[in-house]
C-alpha cells in the first residue's frame, strides 16, 4: 500500500488522460509523473532524505498536488500547513516535527521573514509561483534542472503525513498518518460506495486538510482529473463545474449555502456534476432538501470522520438521501460503518452501551493513525485498547447507523440536566432567519452553566430573543432554550470550515473553573 502506486498504473492504462487543471495549465498524466519525479530528485537535491518532513504553505494548486507526490516519491513525509495559523503557530509546527524545507506560494510569501525568526528546524524555501523574488528559489527552475529519480515505493507503515490537528480543541497535535492509513481509508470508502473510473474532480476546499488530502488519494486510484482551485468562490466554483465538465466534489455545509444562494445559480448548467460528497459540520436539513431539489441529478452522500481516521469511518450513501431512503429515516445519521472499519459506542469505562444510548464513539481499523508526533502520552490516551477514541458523543441504532451527537466535551451540564449543544443548534437552525449558529456553556451562578447561542442572521432578516425562545422552546425542552444569546455578523471558522467554539468559549470561561462537568 504505497500512495505512487496509483501514478505508475495511470502511466501504464492512461497516460494521455488529464492529470492536472489549475490556472490555465494542463497535463497529462504523461507529462504529470515525470514533474513529480523530478520533484522528487530536486529534493534529493536539497539534502531530503526518506522519512524527512517537507512542509507546504499554499493555496490548492496543481503544483500543491504535484509537492505532495513528490515528497511521497521520495519517501519523504508531507507536513500541509494550516493557512489560517499565525507565523508562531507555523513556527512550532515546522519546529516540533523538524520541517527543514517549506514550499510557498505568494499568498503567504510575506511570512517567510518571521517564520525564519521564530523557527529553529526551517533552512530551505522554495517558491511555488512563477514570479519568484530574486532571494528565493523558483518552483519551475527547481525542478527542471532535477533528474528524474526512482520512486522510492514506501512500505505501507512508512509515514506519508503529519498534519496537524487540535485547532478547535487546544494546542496542535501532529497526527502521524501512514501510507496505509491513507490508502485503507480510500479503499474504505470506494468499497462502501461504487463510483464511476476516470472522474473529473473539482477541488476547492483547503488541501491541507485531511478531507482534501484523502479527496486527492481517491481520485488518484481512480486515474481521474484534478481540478483545483485556490480556494472557495461560488462564482468561480459555478464557472468551473460548468466550463470542465466536474462530475464530483466535496463541500461543507457552509460552502453549499453559498453555492445555492449565489444569484448566478440557476443560470449555469451544473447537469455534469454527478457526485456531492458533504460532511466535516453538521447539515442543516431544510439546507440538504433545498440542494437535492435544485441539483436532481447529483448523488449526495455524507461522510463522518476526523483527521486521525484518515479520514473517515462511516458513509450515508446516495440512496439513502432519495425519496424512497429517506423514508427510511437514517438522513439524520452519519451513515454505517465502511466495511474496514469496526466501530463501537462506548461508557466511560470503555464498555458498550446498548442501542440508542449515547456515548463514546471509538473506531478500530487499518485507517486509524500511528499516533501524535512527539506526544506518547497523548497518542496512548487516544488509542487506548488499540481504539481511537473521537471525542465525539453519539449513539447507534439496531441497524448499526450512527448517529453524532455532539462533541463530549461540548456537552453542558446545566443544573443537573445533559444538554447536548448539536441538538439546540439544529433547532436554532430551523429558524429561517438563521444562517449559523453555535451552542456552548457558559458560567452561571445558580445552575453552574447555561445554554448560550451565539447566532448569525441570513442578509436582510432581523431576529429577536423573544422569537427564538418561542421557536426553541416549541421544538425542544425548556432546559435545553438558549439561556442568554448575542448576534454576531460571522463565527470563527477553522481551515476546515469547522466553527471553532473554544474562541467562543473564551471570553466566558477565563480565570474559572468548570464548576459542572
Amino acid at each position: 500500500m504505497y500512495l505512487t502506486q496509483s501514478l505508475h498504473k495511470a502511466l501504464q492504462q492512461c497516460p494521455e488522460r488529464t492529470a492536472t487543471v489549475c490556472d490555465g495549465r494542463r497535463h497529462s498524466y504523461a507529462e504529470w509523473v515525470p514533474r513529480v519525479a523530478r520533484m522528487a530528485g530536486a529534493l534529493q537535491g536539497l539534502g531530503v532524505a526518506p522519512g524527512d518532513r517537507v512542509g507546504i504553505l499554499a493555496l490548492g494548486s496543481d503544483r500543491y498536488l504535484e509537492s505532495i507526490y513528490g515528497c511521497w516519491w521520495r519517501g519523504a513525509v508531507i507536513n500541509p500547513v494550516n493557512i489560517r495559523w499565525s507565523p508562531r503557530e507555523i513556527a512550532y509546527s515546522l519546529d516540533d516535527c523538524g520541517t527543514r524545507v517549506l514550499l510557498v506560494d505568494r499568498n503567504f510569501i510575506h511570512m517567510v521573514p518571521r517564520l525564519g525568526e521564530l523557527s529553529e528546524a526551517l533552512e530551505e524555501v522554495i517558491y511555488l509561483d512563477d514570479d519568484a523574488p530574486a532571494d528565493l528559489t523558483g518552483y519551475e527552475s527547481w525542478i527542471a534542472d532535477a533528474p528524474e529519480l526512482d520512486d522510492q515505493i514506501a512500505s505501507h507503515q512508512q509515514l506519508a503525513a503529519i498534519l496537524y490537528t487540535g485547532g478547535t480543541t487546544g494546542a496542535p497535535k501532529g497526527v502521524m498518518l501512514s501510507h496505509r492509513n491513507l490508502y485503507s481509508g480510500t479503499l474504505g470508502q470506494m468499497a462502501a460506495v461504487q463510483r464511476s473510473r476516470h472522474p473529473v474532480a473539482l477541488y476547492s476546499s483547503p488541501l491541507f486538510h485531511v478531507a482534501g488530502m484523502a479527496s486527492v488519494v481517491q481520485i488518484a486510484v481512480r486515474q481521474g482529473t484534478h481540478v483545483i482551485l485556490p480556494g472557495f468562490d461560488p462564482a468561480v466554483v459555478l464557472d468551473t463545474i460548468e466550463r470542465e465538465g466536474v462530475e464530483e466534489t466535496f463541500l461543507v455545509p457552509t460552502m453549499l449555502r453559498m453555492l445555492l444562494d449565489h444569484p448566478d445559480f440557476s443560470r449555469h448548467d451544473l447537469s455534469a456534476l454527478k457526485y456531492l460528497r458533504y460532511g466535516a459540520s453538521p447539515m442543516d436539513e431544510a439546507l440538504l432538501l433545498r440542494a437535492m431539489e435544485v441539483l436532481p441529478g447529483a448523488e449526495f452522500s455524507q461522510s463522518y470522520g476526523m483527521t486521525e481516521l484518515s479520514p473517515v469511518i462511516s458513509i450515508l450513501s446516495g440512496w439513502h438521501h432519495t425519496a424512497e431512503g429517506r423514508r427510511a429515516g437514517k438522513l439524520k445519521s452519519a451513515g454505517y460503518p465502511l466495511p474496514n472499519a469496526e466501530v463501537r459506542i462506548v461508557d466511560e469505562n470503555d464498555n458498550d452501551v446498548p442501542p440508542g444510548q449515547v456515548g463514546e464513539i471509538i473506531a478500530r481499523g487499518p485507517m486509524v493513525m500511528e499516533g501524535y508526533w512527539n506526544k506518547p502520552a497523548q497518542t496512548a490516551e487516544a488509542l487506548r485498547n488499540g481504539w481511537m477514541h473521537t471525542g465525539d458523543g453519539g449513539y447507534m441504532d439496531e441497524d448499526g447507523f450512527i448517529y453524532v451527537v455532539d462533541r463530549i466535551k461540548d456537552m453542558i451540564v446545566t443544573g443537573g440536566e445533559n444538554v447536548y449543544s448539536a441538538e439546540v443548534e439544529n433547532a436554532l437552525l430551523k429558524l429561517p432567519e438563521v444562517a449559523q449558529c453555535a451552542v456552548i456553556g457558559v458560567p452561571d451562578e445558580r445552575w453552574g452553566e447555561r445554554v448560550h447561542a451565539v447566532v448569525v442572521t441570513a442578509p436582510g432578516q432581523q431576529l429577536d430573543e423573544q422569537r427564538i425562545d418561542a421557536h426553541c422552546r416549541d421544538l425542544i425542552a425548556g432546559y435545553k432554550c438558549p439561556k442568554s444569546i448575542e448576534f454576531r455578523d460571522a463565527l470563527p471558522m477553522s481551515g476546515a470550515g469547522k466553527i471553532l467554539k473554544y474562541e467562543l468559549r473564551k471570553p466566558f470561561w477565563a480565570g474559572q473553573q468548570r464548576r459542572v462537568s
